[in-house]
């Protein structure tokens, strides 16, 4: 395929991804299936293109970004306090699933040598970050839940890709040691960690000190596939590295970025974040042709079918086997975890068990697979078969069984104090107390009376709505910088509540978005003021 056709391909696959959102949503379906079956039902027109997929590529090209984005607007704080279950799924189900599967694939097809079995087991273990964001997205979930669900899915890929190494390497060599694997494991994690952390420290140094937004917006492209590939390139694990990089970046954004920036980087990365997600699972669905094709003999169709089908069921189970003991034995055992945290309704370990969904992350690995590994293409399909049966037939019916289980009534209120309202009430009244503050030097007299009085008139208008339920402008450049005065005072003590734990990051987020929209509208009418229009 020329560079030019490639091109065109890559269009055709935009506006087909545009096109299937659209029905999507038209059918209330999520996005994610949609495009799935999309892309299979492109794979099957006759004289198509074969897509050729390199897997690495892969990789590169569409993981930095999409953790990157996961990350950034992860709360480090809720993603802390779940730290413990977080860990449970991402290490421990991983491990299980990997081990569940390799016993049952080799039951089921005893042809198979046992490092292939557990090298299936470990690219079908980790749920995957893009297919997690793109169904829970569109879900309404309790906070909890959806922390450690995105949570897990963030860090998991970190244990999937060390045993599927190890596996693969048992499968061509016949060879496997613990302590190797327990050694690259543990160095994965720090030095991914650890390189992640730094190179977001040091982007966090930079946004101090460069004022050009666009050149801020490109650097934090940059700085995502700079962790991953750094990592990668000391064999540490490029995931975590992107994980923890987004983690310290989106932490201090509040502080860090000005509202253009931030308004100009939501819409940027928006934009890059839908298409990259979208081409990712229109190629997930094309990638099944090249499978079909190469297993276009029906004895090898026939003896790989039942591998496939005991493989997508047993990964349903597994998890299902894990999450129960994992959910509610540590409370009966321990009773300070029992009265500190006491056991979630049994709708939650429900919803953990069936939001496993599969992607971009097994996809590669199943096609980086030497071409001389031994049964090669019976994993390839069973791979293909847990990452369609997770998409599309759990992805379909999460938001149903959400429903059923009527989850979001059992959740509980928040743990915070304040609300929306109320924090824009602390808001509100911080600008007011700083306009007070400006007087006429020697007079008690106010500085800006008429801008005080809209600010009284704010707070008394939101503290109503709390309660209830629901200057002088002679010098034009001295209003406005009076009320971007007050602006700046309501948006650090909206930063104080977040950092006193006084409101969640959701309400944070709301309150900056309009501060963010006001503080625009004053310094657009300022200058409009210093032009003389």
């Amino acid at each position: 395929m020329t560079p030019v056709a490639l091109l065109e391909l890559v269009l055709v696959l935009v506006g087909l991804a545009v096109v299937l959102s659209l029905a999507a949503a038209r059918l209330r379906l999520p996005p994610a299936v949609a495009l799935v079956i999309g892309g299979m039902a492109l794979a099957l027109v006759p004289h198509l293109p074969a897509v050729q997929l390199d897997p690495d590529l892969i990789m590169v090209l569409f993981l930095p970004p999409l953790l990157q984005s996961s990350a950034w607007f992860t709360v480090w704080r809720d993603f802390k306090a779940e730290l413990r279950p977080i860990l449970m799924l991402s290490v421990g189900a991983v491990a299980f699933t990997t081990f569940a599967v390799g016993v049952v694939a080799h039951l089921v097809m005893p042809s198979l040598p046992w490092g292939a079995c557990f090298a299936l087991g470990a690219i079908v273990s980790p749920p995957d970050a893009v297919a997690a964001k793109a169904v829970l997205e569109h879900l309404t979930l309790p906070r909890r839940l959806t922390t450690i669900l995105e949570g897990e899915s963030l860090v998991n890929d970190a244990s999937g890709l060390v045993l599927y190494r190890f596996a693969v390497a048992a499968a061509l060599t016949g060879a496997f040691s613990a302590v190797e694997a327990g050694a690259s494991f543990l160095w994965l994690a720090v030095g991914g960690i650890g390189i992640g952390v730094l190179i977001g420290l040091v982007m966090n140094w930079l946004f101090r000190r460069i004022t050009d937004g666009l050149i801020l917006i490109v650097l934090t492209f940059l700085v995502a596939w700079a962790s991953y590939i750094l990592a990668e390139r000391v064999h540490a694990s490029g995931v975590l590295a992107v994980v923890a990089c987004g983690l310290v970046m989106g932490s201090r954004e509040h502080e860090l970025l000005g509202a253009q920036v931030r308004m100009q980087a939501v819409a940027v990365w928006g934009f890059v974040v839908y298409v990259l997600e979208a081409l990712v699972f229109v190629l997930i669905g094309l990638a099944l042709r090249g499978v079909l094709e190469r297993m276009s003999e029906g004895e090898v169709f026939r003896q790989a079918l039942p591998l496939a089908l005991a493989v997508s069921a047993v990964v349903v189970v597994s998890r299902f086997v894990w999450v129960f003991p994992a959910t509610y034995l540590p409370r009966w055992l321990s009773r300070s975890l029992r009265e500190r945290d006491p056991s979630p309704p049994l709708a939650m370990p429900i919803i953990i068990g069936w939001a496993g969904m599969r992607g971009v992350v097994s996809l590669a690995a199943a096609l980086a697979l030497p071409l001389e590994f031994p049964g090669r293409d019976a994993v390839l399909l069973a791979s293909f078969a847990v990452i369609l049966f997770t998409v599309l037939v759990q992805g379909l019916t999460l938001g149903p069984l959400i429903k059923l289980l009527k989850l979001e009534t059992a959740s509980g209120a928040t743990a915070e104090p304040l609300d929306l309202v109320g924090a824009r009430v602390v808001v509100a009244q911080a600008g007011l107390d700083a306009l007070e503050a400006t007087r006429i030097a020697g007079s008690d007299e106010l500085l800006h009376p008429k801008l005080t009085e809209e600010y009284r008139k704010r707070v008394r208008a939101m503290t109503w709505t709390r309660d209830e339920g629901i200057g002088r402008l002679a010098d034009r450049d001295a209003h406005f910088e009076a009320a971007l005065l007050a602006h700046r005072a309501g948006r650090n003590a909206l930063i104080k509540l977040h950092r006193e734990n006084q409101i969640h990051v959701s309400v944070l987020r709301s309150l900056e978005s309009e501060l963010d929209l006001e503080e625009l509208r004053l310094k657009r009418l300022a200058t409009v003021g210093v032009g003389g229009h």
